[in-house]
């Protein structure tokens, strides 16, 4: 019940916010159970028939358009049977021996409540009680009067026997007839090995996931009352070690009376009555997680009436279809379409004038590195549509290709002349960066002017080392004109 609870209140009466809201997360089951049961039936059994294998005849049983075919039907033991069990029903009270109606549950439900104070009793379901008081009880129940169990008339094995007793006359079992078939196949889910094998284990999960669709489609007063039950037992085998009663020993006390058809004995069962105890054990022990609907089927049941596929998580939600949501949906897109292009041309109008407006502030500032970073970071962005974007940082000067030794040499000996002839014979255009020596040089040693002392020697010897090869070429072409 907690995780039923909201705490968020919308209302706008003062005296009722402190309130907490129960919201029912099944709502939309609900609903869609109530308004629609056809469609509800067949959204439910299409997934029971995904996890089980059922046959025609099976599924027409399911669904209710046949007449269940029980185990049993055909001997003659077993008719002699049935028509002395029917003797015994054939005196029908209020409660005992009726068909399931809330005033019934209503009537029972004070039993239950009774043995939840009473758990720890040794034996409980499994001890018989007083037979005297057991009918003196049984004719207040029919009879609609006020009881009084807390008054210590009454003894708690009497009201645990009556309970059975009450349920074991009740025309069919509680979990129905036709619920036979699937709740044998069910026991019969079992996990695969990694080649395709079914093995003996049992498949809690797809179990779980069976018994919560099949207690969906029960008719509304035998789904109240197998919860109320269910949590009763459940609550009991917690206490098996005061009260002895395992879920296992509570299945074999409830079983003929909750799942076994009627009037038909345990040959006629045979090896089916194993699967059905441990249906009923496995029910008890899970009985925690069967009443709340699967997460697919509480999503198709809300997409039916709100026509909204934004949280959809499953394949399955694809088996109810909204017609109300495909009228809306034209409608929305063309509300968007009209309102769509005039809300982005005023969102791009004041974009542009605030971006304006912005370099403005940016180009009256004073020069700084930081208006330089500002005025960079505008023109990185050359589609937006403000006066900076015609703005281009200055582009970084060229690094000039180192000069030799020798040509520097000729420029300070022989002067332009020189200089205008290497530029007359030079076409190939100056590279664009500078060599990579120069660079690596640049970066260790900053200038020229952190050049050591005895480089500067070496260029020094160098260079007068030219300057005497080339006065001496100057020389001989001199004498060889005279």
């Amino acid at each position: 019940m907690a995780d039923a609870i909201c705490n968020f209140v919308i209302c706008n009466d003062s005296s009722l916010r402190s309130q907490p809201i129960i919201f029912n997360p099944d709502f939309f089951v609900e609903k869609l159970r109530h308004e629609k049961p056809e469609v509800f039936t067949e959204l439910v059994v299409s997934n029971i028939t995904r996890l089980i294998d059922l046959p025609g005849a099976e599924l027409a049983q399911l669904m209710g358009e046949e007449d269940p075919k029980l185990p049993g039907g055909n001997s003659i033991a077993s008719g002699f049977l049935r028509s002395l069990m029917s003797l015994k029903r054939k005196e029908k009270g209020v409660v005992f021996g009726s068909p399931l109606t809330e005033e019934g549950i209503a009537q029972v439900s004070q039993l239950i409540e009774y043995l939840h104070k009473h758990l720890r009793a040794e034996g409980l379901f499994r001890v018989p009680g007083n037979s005297i008081r057991q009918q003196i009880l049984k004719d207040a129940l029919n009879s609609g009067t006020d009881i009084d169990l807390d008054s210590g008339e009454f003894h708690s094995n009497d009201v645990a026997t009556l309970l059975k007793m009450f349920l074991g006359e009740l025309p069919e079992p509680l979990l129905t007839h036709k619920h036979f078939h699937a709740h044998l196949k069910i026991a019969d889910l079992t996990l695969f090995d990694e080649k395709g094998n079914k093995t003996s284990t049992p498949d809690k999960e797809r179990q779980i996931e069976a018994l919560q669709l099949l207690f969906l489609i029960l008719p509304a007063p035998n789904r109240s009352l197998l919860k109320l039950l269910l949590d009763l037992l459940y609550q009991t085998a917690k206490k098996q070690d005061k009260n002895k009663m395992s879920a296992h020993n509570l299945a074999l006390m409830f079983a003929p009376h909750i799942l076994w058809p009627r009037n038909v004995t345990a040959n006629d069962l045979q090896e089916n009555i194993t699967k059905l105890n441990n249906g009923v054990t496995f029910m008890i022990k899970h009985s925690q997680k069967l009443f709340k609907a699967p997460a697919y089927i509480r999503e198709c049941a809300r997409l039916h009436y709100l026509g909204s596929r934004a949280h959809a998580s499953k394949d399955d939600l694809d088996l109810l279809t909204s017609p109300s949501s495909k009228e809306l949906q034209p409608l929305k897109s063309q509300k968007r379409s009209r309102l769509d292009p005039c809300h982005q041309e005023e969102t791009q109008q004041r974009t542009e004038e605030a971006l304006k407006e912005l370099f403005r502030h940016v180009h009256n500032m004073p020069d700084s590195a930081k208006k330089k970073k500002l005025i960079r970071q505008f023109n990185k962005h050359p589609t937006a549509l403000t006066p900076g974007s015609d703005v281009r940082t200055p582009p970084a000067q060229r690094r000039t290709r180192s000069r030799s030794f020798s040509g520097l040499i000729k420029r300070k000996v022989l002067g332009t002349p020189v200089i205008m002839e290497r530029k007359s014979r030079d076409v190939t255009p100056e590279p664009e960066r500078a060599s990579k020596e120069n660079i690596h040089l640049l970066q260790k040693c900053g200038s020229p002017a952190h050049v050591s002392q005895a480089k500067l020697k070496f260029l020094e010897g160098r260079k007068e080392d030219s300057c005497r090869r080339v006065r001496a070429r100057l020389l001989s072409k001199e004498s060889s004109s005279l």
